[in-house]
């Protein structure tokens, strides 16, 4: 076989396998439905939970990198705080173990009816589920046949001296291979992946298990790269995350090394006494490294956070996500109190939809990078606010209540959804100013000013609206109409006076496009700020 078809039987491999693994997962997280986010933020209130949470996320989505990245995601939203990410960071490793067993398993020789198999599900069914079933399939059998591919590419590297002179050198230098194994990892940012091709050549007997162990842990510590390259501008807490991860792979790595002589002869006792292939052999080694790891830094998780939060010092950032006066006993107890926490959260919620839109107002006046990265943190805090308490006030209704506090329930109820579309439209003006800086739109002087004079317009009804909720004032609230009026007279003012410059080629078209969008999508939260007080306003004819 000459080196074009090795390669390229090499790299073809690679490619179905890498495309089989996140076909598989895709697949699974399907048929799981879309609850791994909610798994991962509702099942890790102690380090066991968090361990098995991850566990099971990382065998649906069959990556670590993937779990890993979500975790990050959720600690940047603040759904989750560095001590719970630990503990799914953990769960992740052992958890992308399974897929080394899977191949471990030889069914290689069946990838092709495998593939058969899910094609014909996709294909010939209509259905979602059997289409989700067929996608598994057909991403299990592309595994199997990308293995078997790379493993025929690499086949005549047994008659190539250097490779064996290089496995020799791995087995007098485990650091070599760990560095080896390590770099193949980041650049493929697999390592079920470099894992898979260490268990092909283990299997083909072109490396003894001295040299094949250091690369699997330099395969562990690879997978790291992914999840730092995901905490890149993310929050103070998703920094400290991807240390971790980093630290904890790194550690056990170097912990095995230093144990790596008895280590090797455990797996040697293992392989002989349980009569594995060679593919099994490094699953088992990686599981038992995995695991052990887990176990032994388990219980320095306190220890752990430590260390990052001094070695990444500064004030998180990240926006409170979840409710923090809702308490379900309340309801049992005392609906009234239940009602009295309720309106707390519903204010905690008007209070971040405020502090969003001067976020989304600084951004258009700085176009700064810190602005941009809290506005869909708010959007999304919106978002979780909205589903939570309107659930809690629900809950809230099947019992009896005084008139007074029915007033207070219908008005609580009745603005959630006002927030939460303030929300929606502040990410929208947000993601108007990304178009402009994306276009190197400029804006005149005069649209300028005027899109500053209609923010701070918008956001000072909005406040208005905020204390007039808050404290049930009407005059207030009647204040709040008198802005909106103000301020819908504005929006059609603005769009005249931009439409003349635009004549005028004073500003292009595009420029004036992102400029009615941004005055329209203020207007409408002027529009909701009415809203609010007209809640206010109304209220006293219940």
């Amino acid at each position: 076989m000459d080196v074009q078809l090795m390669l390229f039987m090499f790299f073809g491999g690679l490619g179905i396998f890498l495309f089989g693994i996140k076909y598989l997962g895709d697949g699974l997280q399907k048929v799981a439905g879309d609850g791994l986010r909610d798994m991962l933020e509702r099942f890790t209130t102690n380090p066991i939970k968090g361990v098995l949470s991850g566990l099971v996320v990382t065998v649906l989505l069959q990556t670590s990198t993937g779990t890993t990245v979500l975790t990050i995601g959720l600690v940047n939203a603040g759904f989750m705080t560095l001590r719970q990410a630990i503990g799914v960071i953990i769960g992740a490793n052992i958890g992308t173990t399974v897929t080394a067993f899977i191949i471990g398993i030889k069914i290689s020789a069946y990838a092709l009816p495998i593939i058969a198999v899910g094609t014909f599900l996709i294909f010939f069914f209509k259905n979602n589920k059997a289409n989700n079933y067929g996608q598994v399939f057909f991403g299990f059998g592309a595994l199997f046949l990308g293995l078997n591919i790379m493993g025929d590419g690499l086949r005549p590297l047994r008659d190539v001296q250097a490779f064996a002179d290089l496995t020799v050198t791995m087995s007098d230098n485990p650091l070599l291979g760990v560095l080896i194994g390590t770099i193949f990892t980041v650049l493929v940012q697999s390592s079920s992946a470099a894992i898979g091709l260490l268990q092909t050549l283990y299997g083909q007997g072109l490396m003894d298990l001295n040299a094949a162990l250091p690369v699997l842990f330099g395969d562990n510590i690879g997978t790291t790269i992914t999840a730092v390259l995901a905490a890149i501008g993310a929050s103070v807490a998703a920094r400290r995350a991807a240390l971790t991860h980093v630290i904890f792979n790194v550690v056990g790595a170097i912990i095995v090394i230093l144990l790596l002589r008895p280590f090797t002869r455990l797996i040697e006792f293992i392989q002989a006494s349980m009569n594995l292939n060679p593919e099994m052999t490094i699953a088992f080694a990686h599981g038992i490294f995995n695991v052990s790891n887990a176990l032994i830094q388990l219980p320095f998780i306190g220890l752990l956070a430590w260390a990052v939060i001094k070695i990444i010092p500064g004030e998180d950032s990240a926006i409170p996500y979840k409710a923090v006066h809702l308490d379900e006993k309340f309801i049992r107890q005392s609906p009234g109190i239940a009602l009295g926490q309720g309106k707390k959260e519903v204010m905690r919620m008007a209070h971040l939809a405020e502090n969003g839109l001067q976020e989304v107002g600084l951004y258009f006046k700085t176009k700064g990078k810190k602005h941009r990265e809290l506005i869909p943190q708010y959007e999304d805090a919106l978002n979780n606010l909205d589903k939570k308490i309107t659930e809690y006030l629900v809950q809230i209704s099947s019992h009896s209540m005084t008139t007074q506090d029915s007033r207070l329930h219908h008005v609580m109820l009745n603005n959630i959804r006002n927030f939460e579309r303030i929300g929606d439209h502040m990410e929208n003006v947000m993601e108007n100013i990304d178009s402009q800086i994306a276009n190197k739109v400029e804006f005149s002087e005069a649209a300028v000013k005027e899109l500053e004079e209609m923010f701070d317009l918008v956001l000072s009804s909005v406040r208005l609206a905020i204390k007039a909720l808050d404290t049930d004032d009407v005059e207030l609230a009647k204040q709040v109409i008198e802005k909106e009026d103000v301020i819908d007279q504005m929006e059609r003012d603005l769009r005249n006076r931009h439409i003349i410059r635009a004549k005028e080629n004073v500003c292009s078209a595009r420029a004036g496009m992102i400029f009615a969008d941004i005055v329209s999508n203020l207007e409408r939260i002027g529009d909701h700020a009415g809203n609010i007080a007209d809640e206010v306003i109304d209220d006293r004819n219940l």
